[in-house]
């Protein structure tokens, strides 16, 4: 290859576009021995559990080495911690190319040139004549007008130059390209080569030619074309090895035009080098009309002339610089991760290394800067610096016939010009998506000043696809309906500057449209860029209806998304008709409520889940509207899950009326009790202790009207009792409420005293609610149950002290002592703790509207995977909870969807065998007490369950997870969510429909022993099944609205009661796992130590029978017996018993 000149030697890169997958980890054969011989190494005693590192006292005391001194100095300079810099050095390492892979590279570069120069010429003919082309190979360019003057012929390239990232070192694994710049000789280039677009038919000619050429040559694997940043007006021929060396590089390559070739000044933002009666194919207008300015046109030629200069300026800037080229590849990391450097008009690492350049000549980045600061400084200057306002340029010079930054914006969105002062190189990119890139910077930004621990790991190892991003998205296709648009639109100056590429003229527009429609409906609207396509050189290229889909992404703002009306100025205002012709036929007059008469839109939405939506109803409207974009071709997603969290014969709602109809339930008997008279303590407090409460409940309950015919009568007790011979009726769970009375010193101090003064309490408060407000009551020892508007609650009386009493404990010598007995630690999680939760989680609610809508969807998930018993009601909320008060590096979700992608995402991923999961409700605990429980939380691991939550109110105990879920059941749970979360997001990310949404909530039946089959007839909550029945039985309700004076049956589920049994009788010899959300199977699991012969025992002869073996009597299961109890057992609830025989063996 030639002699590089200017820094060539070096090995980086920051030419074009880099596309690289969002996977961080090496492909090859290497990195995988490596990774799998550092674990080896590293294995801790306990399998996954982190240790400390046992030093002797020698080693503990020794005096640090100068070389230690100074690293400590840098890290304490440099980086928020030594865990940092050892993180950002790792991740460096993983990403930067080894030695022996840039060798190979640099061989298969000198192979590259050798052939590229040894091309044969071609003589020259017409521009229009292309009968010389070989009939393997297509020109790479859609040539719309075919008729364009001017000669062209084919001569070996004047020059072959390395430019971009690979020779600045700033070149990142997995995918290594390298950008080659051929440059054109002077013979191929006529003067008038930049009108009507002549420049980019010799282009794509002489890239044919190498193409026919190279791809008969046994050097190369692979052959094809593709795009250079995705403009269609610029494809470039990509080049990869044959053989084991297939996916080691990339090597792209640029024609590009003589330095000096074009005039500069023919090439500003201005200026127009598109003829419309050339491009419109009609003859020019005789009104004296000024052509339309072809900006982007001209960019993309300048781009060609800039390559060699650009790398001459960033290989003097960075040069010598580790540090800068650190933080270059710091920020190629972070922008994969959120996917913004992928496709046409993303902000490349090209332009980062750029702005890197820009902010070193302005001294906001020194180059003894560390990588980390890079990133931070560059992050910072993205947050609070809007390129789309206030242009940035490179340039120094203060020539007065160079162009003004105001001319740029006038055609730009966004504005950054290099170091001549007349090539933008933000051109391509969006006002959205710089937006985006802003508010990605800023959310960055808080996420680092925070210093929280797992900074590193949410800022540059979590992946941030689209769909979990944004709360809704949307897809539009076919892409070819943009053309209608940009007719309706009339963007004819537009097109002719894009060369006819409707997608990227049309996308502007559209996002200013929707963006000035959703108003405070939305905090950011991004949309999906155009992928770079790659095709064979035999092929036509791709057309633009083939680019795929365009996606928008919303980004919801809460405290407006549920308005249902859009209000406008009032009539007589000049802005009233521009409201009237922005809504059209949406648009109305209405007089409110102070008087004033004024335009209006309003849209149709009765419940939470149909105001969530409204924005479908905006989108729809203003397409059709606007941009003649029917119904048919938006694919609006935004609420596909609601339907597993609808009610019985709700489909408009997804329950949180229905939560709140009971929430005012409880409010009015809390104030209820607060009234008694006649007791002879007052109430302090009520407190409710039910999922309903705090809106988490997954099918929220309804007023309960029992039907006579369904049962018999109790007269005595005012109670009912099912008949047998119909079906079960409904399942009505009561909600507890726990009434704390006041002080005194007439409480008993003995724990049974106390029982028997609460027992006298119940009773006293059933009867005062009878007389005083003629409520339905029935009260027992330790509750009262209450049946209010069809709803029952179950009221408990409370005394504070009683946990302390329970826990005095009394010695032989007759001394008292203070310990927790299982009996105190009941207590105060039911009286204490667990309202408590309920209140915390209920504010949640009301700050965050679509945490009810996550938690129950997370709930209902994890029990339609049949592991709901493994997970108490508090501990999934929790987690949920977790999603809205720490959701780095997201926003809090605004929509239920989106919390459930997250919900999984955190499930599969956290470390829960090394981390406990913080959740700061109220914000109570300052960071460092978090510090504290992670250091106290490793001292006392193995005492700690294996899933552990802490809460401000619940520091070291994690009491909501004592009883599970076990480490097995944990780890089932993890591997579905980490197998359900990829399925989902590809169904709400197909254009043509998410198809069956139930998928992921179908539990995998395969992996049990057995399985029991139950009788819908006697499974009351049959609807509530994922697959819900067409068609199911009356459970005893009454339809017409009503008081009833008979309190309905209450907690009647024959198959939890079934369970009961089942794990009663074998609990010790298998494990048992439903969906109690109408579930009609039981999936059974034999525990492995159960088929291991048993010494015999008289007493523990249950379900085993005895044999001889090896001379001895021993016992083993009696499976045939065992799975006929479990027939005889659910007589009438199961319907069969499946054994999987070959799953097991005796």
């Amino acid at each position: 290859m030639d002699p590089a000149p200017a820094g060539k030697q070096l090995r980086g890169a920051t030419g074009g576009p880099e596309v690289m997958e969002p996977t961080l980890e090496g492909k090859g054969k290497e990195g995988k021995k490596a990774s799998s011989r550092k674990r080896t190494l590293a294995e801790p005693p306990v399998k996954g559990l982190l240790q400390p590192v046992k030093l002797s006292r020698a080693e503990l005391y020794k005096e640090p080495t100068n070389e230690e001194l100074n690293r400590l100095r840098e890290t304490e300079i440099l980086f928020h911690s030594s865990l940092l810099r050892l993180q950002v050095e790792e991740l460096l390492k993983e990403v930067r190319l080894s030695e022996k892979k840039k060798d190979r590279i640099d061989a298969f570069l000198r192979e590259v040139n050798q052939r590229v120069m040894r091309v044969p010429s071609v003589p020259e003919t017409e521009l229009t004549d292309q009968s010389w082309l070989p009939a393997g190979v297509r020109v790479p360019l859609h040539q719309l007008p075919y008729a364009v003057k001017g000669c062209f012929r084919f001569l070996p390239p004047a020059q072959v130059v390395v430019v971009g990232s690979y020779l600045l070192g700033t070149c990142i694994r997995p995918d290594v390209n390298v950008d080659v710049a051929l440059t054109m000789p002077r013979e191929i280039l006529q003067d008038k080569d930049g009108l009507n677009q002549r420049y980019f038919r010799k282009r794509a000619l002489y890239l044919a030619h190498l193409a026919h050429h190279l791809a008969q040559d046994p050097l190369f694997g692979s052959v094809r074309f593709s795009y250079t940043n995705g403009c269609h007006l610029k494809p470039s021929l990509l080049l990869r090895p044959r053989g084991k060396d297939e996916h080691l590089v990339t090597v792209r390559l640029h024609p590009c035009p003589p330095p000096d070739f074009f005039r500069p000044c023919r090439l500003l933002p201005t200026k127009n080098n598109v003829r419309s009666a050339w491009y419109r194919g009609q003859s020019p207008a005789g009104d004296g009309s000024p052509e339309p300015p072809t900006p982007h046109y001209n960019t993309w030629v300048l781009q060609d002339t800039a390559l060699e200069s650009h790398l001459q300026l960033l290989s003097t800037m960075l040069g010598s610089a580790q540090g800068l080229k650190d933080g270059v590849a710091l920020l190629k990391v972070w922008l994969r991760q959120r996917e913004l450097d992928k496709g046409q008009g993303g902000l490349t690492g090209f332009v980062v290394s750029m702005l890197v350049v820009f902010l070193v000549s302005t001294r906001k980045i020194h180059t003894t800067m560390s990588g980390y600061q890079v990133l931070r400084s560059v992050l910072q200057f993205l947050a609070t610096t809007d390129l789309t306002v206030n242009g940035i340029s490179l340039c120094l010079s203060s020539d007065p016939s160079l162009p003004a930054l105001a001319d740029f914006h006038q055609a730009f969105s966004v504005v950054f010009l290099d170091s001549s002062g007349r090539l933008n190189l933000c051109a391509d990119i969006t006002a959205s998506t710089y937006h985006q890139v802003q508010h990605e910077a800023r959310l960055s930004m808080m996420l680092l000043d925070s210093k929280a621990d797992d900074g590193f790991q949410l800022l540059l190892m979590t992946p941030k696809p689209m769909i979990r991003a944004f709360d809704h998205v949307l897809h539009l296709r076919p892409l070819s309906r943009l053309q209608a648009a940009c007719h309706r639109l009339k963007l004819w100056p537009e097109l002719q500057d894009n060369g006819g590429d409707y997608v990227s003229a049309a996308l502007g527009p559209l996002t200013t449209l929707l963006e000035q429609g959703l108003g405070t409906r939305m905090h950011l609207l991004a949309h999906s860029r155009p992928p770079v396509p790659e095709w064979d050189i035999s092929q036509d290229p791709p057309k633009h209806k083939d680019s795929g889909t365009l996606t928008l992404g919303l980004l919801l703002r809460p405290e407006g998304l549920t308005s249902i009306l859009e209000l406008g100025p009032e009539a007589d205002q000049p802005e009233a008709a521009e409201f009237r012709q922005f809504w059209g036929s949406r648009s109305e007059l209405r007089r409110f409520q102070d008087g004033a008469i004024r335009e209006a839109v309003v849209w149709e939405a009765a419940s939470m889940s149909q105001k969530r939506l409204i924005p479908h109803q905006v989108v729809t409207h203003l397409l059709a509207l606007h941009a003649d974009i029917p119904e048919t071709c938006i694919h609006y997603v935004g609420g596909p899950l609601d339907a597993l969290i609808q009610g019985l014969k709700e489909t408009s709602s997804t329950g949180e009326e229905a939560l709140a109809v009971a929430v005012r339930c409880y409010d009015d008997l809390s104030r209820l009790l607060w009234g008694l008279e006649g007791l002879p303590l007052t109430v302090s407090a009520v407190q409710g202790a039910h999922p309903v409460l705090r809106y988490t409940e997954v099918f929220p309950p309804t007023p309960v009207r029992p039907a006579s015919s369904f049962y018999e009568p109790l007269r005595e007790r005012s109670s009912l009792l099912p008949r047998p011979d119909k079906p079960c009726p409904a399942y009505v769970e009561p909600m507890p409420v726990v009434c704390h009375l006041e002080g005194s010193g007439q409480w008993p101090q003995d724990a049974e005293a106390v029982r028997r003064v609460r027992a006298a309490f119940q009773l006293r408060l059933a009867e005062l609610l009878r007389q005083q407000h003629g409520l339905q009551c029935r009260a027992t020892a330790t509750h009262t149950d209450v049946l209010k508007d069809g709803f029952v609650f179950r009221v408990r009386v409370a005394y504070h002290r009683e946990p302390q009493i329970l826990r005095e404990v009394q010695s032989p010598e007759g001394l008292n002592s203070l310990r927790d007995t299982p009996a105190s630690l009941c207590l105060e999680r039911d009286t204490r703790q667990l309202p408590l939760l309920t209140s915390v989680l209920h504010g949640l609610q009301q700050q965050h509207p679509a945490f009810s809508g996550v938690a129950r969807l997370a709930k209902r998930w994890v029990r339609a995977q049949l592991l709901g018993e493994g997970f108490t009601d508090e501990s999934l909320d929790l987690v949920a909870a977790a999603l809205f008060l720490h959701p780095e590096p997201f926003t809090p979700p605004s929509s239920p969807q989106v919390g459930f992608l997250r919900f999984l995402f955190l499930v599969s991923t956290f470390d829960w065998k090394n981390n406990p999961l913080i959740v700061n409700l109220n914000n109570e605990l300052t960071v460092e007490e978090q510090v504290e429980i992670r250091s106290s939380f490793l001292a006392a691991r193995a005492q700690l369950p294996i899933m552990v939550i802490v809460t401000p109110q619940d520091r070291k105990n994690s009491v909501w997870t004592q009883d599970g879920p076990s480490a097995q059941i944990l780890q089932q749970l993890v591997v579905l969510a980490a197998e359900a979360l990829p399925v989902l997001e590809k169904q709400l990310m197909d254009p043509r429909g998410p198809g069956d949404i139930r998928t992921v909530f179908r539990p995998p039946l395969d992996i049990y022993d057995v399985l029991i089959f139950l009788s819908p007839r006697h499974i009351p909550r049959h609807r509530q099944a994922v697959d819900s029945p067409a068609a199911s039985f009356c459970r005893g309700l009454r339809s017409e609205p009503g008081p009833s004076s008979l309190m309905p049956v209450l907690g009647y589920d024959p198959p939890q009661l079934y369970l009961t049994q089942l794990r009663e009788a074998f609990g010790d010899l298998a494990l048992f796992f439903y969906d109690q959300h109408g579930g009609e199977v039981i999936g059974v699991l034999w525990k492995p130590t159960s088929f291991q012969p048993q010494p015999f025992k008289a007493s523990g002869t249950k379900g085993r029978m005895v044999m001889f073996q090896g001379g001895e009597l021993v016992m083993v299961p009696n499976v045939e017996a065992i799975l006929e109890d479990f027939a005889v057992l659910g007589e009438g609830l199961v319907q069969t018993v499946e054994a999987r025989s070959e799953r097991w063996t005796v």
